[in-house]
């Protein structure tokens, strides 16, 4: 009877040290310098220029922007946000929405995605699919889909970084994550979304990419890693 009670003590004396171990050893890799405070400071507002190519700001449209999240939800997730509407000589308006994270390490602080937020609103979504936009300095992984309310039809193009890699919410941004967490890092990141009214989803994304282009295309090298990552070949 001793032989057995002595057992039960040691095995829990045993199963205690290595919590205590697996505890000691997931504080020692848990990432906790942010990359955040070793890069420049992000001012979006004035990072992305009021004309990008035949774009000019319609600071009279804000509204017409879908806000990632609520205002509740912004200031715990984002450390700033930018929604502006631009138009085009022909009519043509671009939404632009990017959000600004300095915690990229979790899916607590991670930024969403724009599937739930859209959901959230009441939109229907359809026509997701996954693809690249060609820049000349590399392609971008982007994310396409449909969002419709009533009459409102808003084919939407996305991205996000993590740290100096765009990708796409997933695999992608698991092992985005998990590659800066090993080093001791826990990345900042944005969502770069655009979108538009229009029925032509192939018309719009076409829109999309040209606008994308004329903004990267405006930007130094550096400000052009921020918003898009390094270029992929």
């Amino acid at each position: 009877m001793k032989v057995r009670a002595n057992s039960h003590v040691v095995i829990s004396l045993v199963m205690g040290a290595l919590m205590v171990s697996a505890a000691v050893a997931t504080r020692a890799i848990t990432p906790t310098a942010k990359l955040a405070a070793s890069r420049p400071e992000v001012n979006l507002a004035a990072l992305v220029p009021s004309t990008i190519g035949p774009w000019t700001e319609d600071k009279t449209m804000v509204a017409a922007v879908v806000n990632p999240q609520t205002e509740e939800a912004l200031n715990k997730l984002y450390a700033q946000t930018l929604s502006r509407t631009y138009v085009r000589a022909d009519g043509n308006r671009i939404m632009l929405s990017i959000a600004y994270g300095r915690d990229q390490g979790g899916e607590d602080t991670q930024v969403h995605r724009p599937e739930f937020c859209y959901a959230a609103q009441g939109f229907h979504l359809s026509n997701e699919s996954d693809g690249v936009l060609a820049t000349p300095d590399g392609k971008i992984p982007v994310r396409r889909m449909v969002a419709v309310q009533g009459p409102r039809i808003e084919p939407i193009t996305y991205w996000i970084t993590v740290g100096d890699r765009a990708t796409l919410p997933g695999i992608g941004r698991k092992l985005a994550q998990l590659s800066y967490g090993l080093n001791g890092a826990v990345p900042d990141g944005m969502l770069f979304r655009i979108s538009s009214i229009s029925s032509d989803k192939e018309q719009a994304y076409q829109a999309h990419a040209q606008f994308a282009n004329a903004l990267l295309a405006s930007l130094s090298p550096a400000q052009r890693v921020r918003l898009a990552g390094q270029p992929q070949p």
